[in-house]
């Protein structure tokens, strides 16, 4: 890659991530303002950055039409969304739809819930791989020595007393979820928040995505998380039926007896 092409790419993902003013994309990027500013312009003939009256930067149009594109590429959201959405209105919940590669899961989708409390998740951000619903059911479609190298390279950090914070306890839930066909968030990536996910299976029976729903604890408590798995599963078969599936095991409902204690993960 030639380095102009890697100093705009870099320099992109910076005004995403919130560096707005050009002392301070310069800094970061190690390089003199005039550097900068030459990428900034050329970036924004072609929409992909933009200024405003302050001349602090911004993400511009293209950025947000290629994601759009992109996203509707993915098989999987476009033969989820209705599905998707009359999940969300069937619980009234938030509802997520997950995908992994190279080690990432991104949510693709999302369906907020009736109720006003809103989940900071956006479509397209990553999702924590030891910390999520999601994260869990898509590390469980690993081959196990695949699974166990991307946990090993993982970083853990501990965002509530229940987070998993060393790869052996994270394997042990991964192969419980993955054995039961759904896995929970149990107050691990936030100390208020209950959440579950199931898989979302292609053609050749694999995981291809996965599919939560989020629940404040002020809107359900645990135990009223856990009875909405019926509506969960019945809509991940469906979307895999809609993805050509062509077994699709729905599995038990109930919570399995085996799981790991959150507290001491």
């Amino acid at each position: 890659m030639s380095q102009s092409v890697a100093r705009a790419l870099d320099l992109l993902g910076l005004v995403a991530r919130g560096v707005r003013t050009l002392d301070a994309l310069a800094e970061e990027l190690g390089v003199h303002k005039s550097t900068v500013l030459r990428l900034l312009q050329t970036l924004e003939s072609r929409g992909f950055a933009g200024h405003d009256a302050a001349h602090r930067y911004h993400v511009g149009p293209t950025v947000f039409a290629l994601a759009s594109d992109a996203l509707d590429g993915v098989d999987v959201r476009a033969a989820s969304g209705t599905i998707l959405r009359e999940l969300a209105a069937a619980t009234g919940q938030t509802v997520h739809l997950a995908t992994y590669q190279d080690g990432v899961v991104t949510y693709i989708d999302k369906v907020d819930a009736r109720q006003g409390l809103r989940m900071y998740s956006r479509i397209g951000l990553p999702a924590p791989l030891h910390a999520t619903a999601v994260g869990k059911v898509l590390l469980g479609g690993l081959e196990p020595a695949e699974r166990e190298r991307v946990v090993a390279d993982l970083d853990l950090p501990a965002f509530t007393a229940r987070t998993h914070v060393t790869p052996s306890s994270l394997l042990v839930d991964v192969a419980i979820s993955a054995e039961r066909g759904w896995a929970e968030d149990h107050e691990e990536h936030e100390t208020f928040m209950n959440c579950i996910g199931a898989p979302v299976r292609g053609p050749d029976g694999r995981i291809a995505a996965a599919v939560s729903i989020s629940v404040p604890n002020v809107v359900l408590p645990h135990d009223g998380v856990l009875a909405l798995l019926p509506a969960l599963l019945d809509a991940t078969h469906r979307i895999s039926a809609e993805l050509g599936a062509t077994t699709s095991a729905l599995p038990t409902s109930a919570p399995s007896k085996s799981a790991p204690t959150k507290g001491t993960p």
